[in-house]
């Protein structure tokens, strides 16, 4: 889909919209690690009518600009998230996160709660647990990730994260499409910096947090991730008051990709609660 840029902090970052404007806040879709906003793409078909979809590529991701610091992690995602409304004037928005997403979405809602009509967190990362492939991966890689062969790497992560997808056709389409920035210098340079986040970033801070929210969430699950399992999402669904906590048969880690439509009857309800 054609997007836009906006300029956060000196740096491009790339969203598109989707859906129609509408007297509903806008719903924000946040991506996680190794995807960019392709993995929302047949997902926001039918979902939400009456809210504006603001999808992102977050910072050094699909055709955002590589973030400013080597350690920028979920907090420093979600204050360019912040950013981006700010420039397109949304004063509050539902936030929906997955994987990686997911820890940028609770870091944004625990610290600008005002900006948040509804939270969503869907097979998402919490509590500082990390998917055990991409962990060891990048403790065996470290620095040396960065003097890898771009081919190489990609191909790496590949291969560590293809079972997060139901489908193993689609696996492959979808991760050549997101993969295909990381094999150029620039991008291998990028992927060896996010690897380097999952390394040292610890999601923990932000959910212990998460009871702090007074917000109507949902927390969603693939009920076959093999990288998150379904008890880290019982325990987020337990730390946020009020929360509701549905598991899709049939999907692995990549929910918008394996079962969109489920995930769509999932999340419709949050909507109108928060219309009430």
């Amino acid at each position: 889909m054609r997007g836009e840029f906006v300029d956060v902090g000196g740096s491009r970052l790339y969203y598109y919209a989707a859906g129609t404007r509408g007297a509903g806040a806008p719903v924000v879709l946040i991506h996680g690690f190794p995807m960019t906003s392709r993995l929302w793409h047949d997902f926001v078909r039918d979902f939400a009518p009456g809210h504006r979809q603001i999808i992102v590529d977050l910072p050094g991701f699909g055709r955002s600009d590589p973030p400013s610091s080597a350690r920028a992690g979920c907090g420093a995602h979600a204050a360019a998230i912040h950013a981006l409304l700010d420039d397109l004037g949304v004063d509050q928005a539902f936030i929906v996160g997955h994987g990686l997403g997911g820890g940028v979405a609770q870091a944004f809602a625990v610290q600008w709660p005002t900006r948040v009509a509804g939270l969503a967190l869907v097979s998402s990362a919490g509590f500082g647990v990390k998917p055990r492939r991409l962990a060891r991966l990048a403790r065996a890689l470290g620095p040396l990730a960065r003097h890898t062969p771009p081919a190489l790497l990609a191909g790496l992560v590949h291969g560590s994260v293809r079972r997060g997808f139901a489908d193993p056709h689609r696996a492959h389409l979808t991760l050549d499409t997101c993969l295909r920035h990381f094999t150029t210098t620039p991008g291998r340079d990028a992927l060896a910096a996010h690897l380097a986040v999952m390394r040292h970033c610890d999601t923990a801070a932000w959910s212990r947090r998460l009871g702090e929210l007074a917000v109507p969430a949902a927390v969603v699950w693939g009920a076959d991730d093999p990288f998150y399992p379904v008890a880290l999402g019982e325990r987020l669904h337990q730390a946020i008051a009020g929360s509701s906590f549905t598991v899709i048969p049939g999907a692995s880690h990549f929910v918008p990709e394996d079962q969109p439509d489920a995930l769509r009857r999932a999340l419709d309800p949050l909507l109108a609660r928060a219309a009430l």
